[in-house]
């Protein structure tokens, strides 16, 4: 059975929309810039894998129509906006109080296990609404209503998006980090990593809280 598709000048404008989106840095770049930095290249990777996991969350919702619900209720919409941003700002606050904090600096290989590094990547894309509304309003202006079957050529797309989103935020894990072995060899860094990583967090979480319906 053929698989229904949008147009392939459709197809291209959105790659060409999409890589456009990505390389422009966004929460969740900002986000795993700072888990690469902090703890290197493969937790970086770890955490690309974790928020592109929830971005195929997103897209099944915004192929079943789900995200329709969550943009005509203000109430889900809060809930879940408040959510993430306080899951971020605990990240910050355990960042900057947890083991080490009395002066102690950490062992960068003692940090957290990849397993929640994914975890942690999973839960802060999936509880950002902006993302499911991001989908639902871009992903429809690439569909061949001619072609039909409007569910999956929304998900076709969506599942382009996070292959292209691997690939764009790869690079930044891999810059980042790059620049973080080059940091953690600075002493003066080293000493003030906790707080630096900490305070990220911390505004990306008030940031998701107090900043208006963008993109992710």
């Amino acid at each position: 059975m053929d698989i229904i598709t949008p147009s392939a000048a459709n197809i291209g404008l959105f790659v060409s929309a999409a890589l456009v989106l990505l390389l422009i840095p966004g929460p969740a770049v900002l986000y795993l810039v700072g888990r690469s930095v902090e703890q290197g290249r493969l937790a970086g990777l770890y955490s690309i894998l974790g928020i592109h996991t929830a971005t195929l969350v997103h897209v099944a919702a915004a192929s079943l129509g789900l995200s329709a619900v969550l943009a005509s209720s203000a109430v889900a919409f809060s809930i879940v906006k408040y959510a993430g941003a306080a899951y971020l700002i605990w990240l910050g606050l355990r960042k900057i109080f947890g083991r080490g904090a009395n002066g102690e600096i950490e062992v960068t290989t003692a940090g957290p296990s990849h397993r929640r590094v994914f975890r942690d990547g999973f839960i802060v894309n999936l509880l950002n609404p902006k993302t499911a509304l991001f989908f639902l309003a871009f992903l429809p202006q690439f569909v061949d209503l001619s072609r039909g079957h409007v569910a999956v050529q929304i998900a076709f797309l969506g599942v382009l998006f996070t292959a292209i989103g691997l690939v764009t935020d790869g690079c930044y894990a891999f810059a980042a980090g790059t620049a973080g072995s080059w940091l953690k060899r600075n002493k003066g860094y080293l000493k003030f990593e906790r707080y630096i990583s900490g305070v990220t967090f911390i505004g990306l979480g008030l940031t998701a809280a107090f900043a208006g319906n963008h993109r992710k």
